[in-house]
C-alpha cells in the first residue's frame, strides 16, 4: 500500500511543470488575456446574427428570427457581382503578391553591398505602414479630374478633355492590384529574406564548386526552404478569401458608384447596407458567414497541403 502512494505522489511531482517554465506563462498571461477579453467574449453577440435586433430590449432580449438576415447576402441582385469581385480580386491578389515578395527578397538576399540592400529593403516596407486613407490621397493626386498628375501630362500632350477616371471601370481592377501589391508586398518581403537569412551558406558554396548558377541556386536551395512560411502564408490567405480589404475597396476608389460593379465586395456592401438600413443583425449575419466559410477553406486548404508536402501544413 505504501508503494502505490509512493507511486502516487511521484506520478504527481512528474506532472508539475518545471519552475522555468512559470515565467513563459507570466509572459504570455498579457496576451491570453487580451485574447479572452477582446476575442472571445465578443463572440457572444454572434447571436444578433439570428435576432432582430431590438435596442431597448438588449442582445439576450431581442426576437429570434432564424436565418432570416442570412437572406440579405443571398437575396439581393448584387450577390453575385460582391462575392465575384471579393473572390476573383483575392486570388489574383494572393498569386502577385506571393509572386512579388519571393522575387524581391531573392533579388535583396543576392546583393552584396548589406547597406544598399538594407535601404532597399526600408523603401519597400514604407508603404505598408500607410493607412488606406493616405493611400486614397495619393491616388486621388495622381487622379483628380481637375489638378491630377495623370490629367495634367494629358493636357501637356494635347489632350483637351479632362477624364474623370473615377468613372473608368476599365482602369480600376488593375489599379487596385496594383495598389494592394504596393502597400503590403513589402511586409511579405520582409519575413521571406528572414527565412533566407537562416539558410546555412554551405548550400550555397556546394553549388557554386558544382558550377550552379544564381538561378540554380535560387530554384533549388532558396525556394524550397521557403516552402513552410510560402505554406501558412497561403493557408491563412485562403482563410480570407471571402473578406475584402475594407479601406482598399472603399477609400481609395472613393466610394465612386459609377465603378460599383468592379469594386464593391461584400464588406462595403455591408456596410453601405448597414448605414442605409441601420440593420445589426444583417451585417453580424454577412460576418459570421465569412468567418465560417474561411475557416472552412483554411481546413480544406491544409488539407491540401498536407497531401502535397506535410511539412509545410499548419497542423
Amino acid at each position: 500500500m505504501e508503494q502505490i502512494n509512493r507511486d502516487t505522489i511521484s506520478r504527481k511531482k512528474k506532472r508539475k511543470l518545471p519552475k522555468e517554465d512559470g515565467a513563459l506563462f507570466v509572459m504570455a498571461l498579457p496576451a491570453v488575456i487580451y485574447l479572452i477579453i477582446f476575442c472571445y467574449l465578443p463572440m457572444a453577440g454572434l447571436v444578433m446574427a439570428f435576432q432582430e435586433l431590438n435596442v431597448s430590449k438588449g442582445i439576450f432580449g431581442s426576437k429570434f428570427i432564424g436565418f432570416k438576415n442570412f437572406q440579405f447576402l443571398f437575396a439581393t441582385t448584387d450577390a453575385w457581382v460582391i462575392t465575384r469581385n471579393t473572390v476573383l480580386y483575392n486570388i489574383v491578389f494572393i498569386i502577385v503578391n506571393l509572386f512579388c515578395a519571393v522575387t524581391l527578397a531573392l533579388m535583396l538576399s543576392s546583393l552584396r553591398t548589406k547597406g544598399y540592400a538594407k535601404t532597399v529593403q526600408t523603401i519597400y516596407m514604407m508603404p505598408y505602414f500607410l493607412s488606406y486613407a493616405v493611400v486614397a490621397i495619393i491616388v486621388n493626386a495622381f487622379l483628380h479630374r481637375d489638378n491630377g498628375l495623370v490629367n495634367s501630362i494629358l493636357r501637356l500632350m494635347g489632350e483637351t478633355g479632362k477624364t474623370n477616371w473615377y468613372h473608368q471601370t476599365s482602369l480600376w481592377p488593375p489599379l487596385l492590384v496594383f495598389v494592394n501589391a504596393w502597400k503590403g508586398v513589402g511586409y511579405q518581403t520582409v519575413l521571406y529574406l528572414a527565412v533566407i537569412s537562416g539558410i546555412s551558406h554551405e548550400y550555397y558554396e556546394a553549388a557554386v564548386l558544382d558550377g550552379a548558377t544564381k538561378f540554380q541556386q535560387a530554384l533549388y536551395i532558396t525556394i524550397p526552404h521557403l516552402r513552410f512560411i510560402i505554406g501558412i502564408s497561403l493557408i491563412l490567405s485562403i482563410g480570407s478569401i471571402f473578406r475584402g480589404d475594407f479601406g482598399l475597396f472603399y477609400q481609395v476608389p472613393m466610394n465612386s458608384g459609377r465603378i460599383y460593379s468592379v469594386t464593391d465586395v461584400i464588406d462595403t456592401y455591408i456596410y453601405r447596407s448597414l448605414i442605409h438600413l441601420s440593420n445589426v443583425g444583417m451585417s453580424t449575419a454577412a460576418g459570421l458567414y465569412q468567418s465560417v466559410v474561411g475557416f472552412i477553406l483554411i481546413l480544406v486548404a491544409n488539407k491540401i497541403v498536407t497531401k502535397v508536402d506535410p511539412d509545410s501544413a499548419m497542423f
